[in-house]
């Protein structure tokens, strides 16, 4: 088995991603924290940069700042239009 989330669980993430470039301190920290756990999974997409700042929002969500939040998000949109 794999780790990979379902299509509808993969459609939600994109949302609140999109969701998060806009508005982004207006997640909830379980909103942040899954975003960070998505991006931390990403070992070879993601660069070091986005992997501290999802290890640092699973650690502290509240701690994390607009643009870091934002710069997960976009790291997850990007992923589709890489697609």
């Amino acid at each position: 088995m794999t780790d990979k989330p379902t299509a509808a669980a993969s459609e939600h993430l994109h949302k609140l991603a999109e969701r998060g470039l806009k508005e982004p301190k207006l997640l909830q920290k379980e909103e942040v924290i899954a975003l960070a756990e998505h991006v931390g999974k990403e070992h070879g997409r993601a660069t070091g940069t986005e992997h501290e700042i999802a290890k640092k929002a699973q650690h502290n969500p509240e701690g994390v700042s607009a643009a870091e939040i934002q710069a997960l998000c976009a790291h997850i949109t990007g992923e589709r239009k890489a697609r």
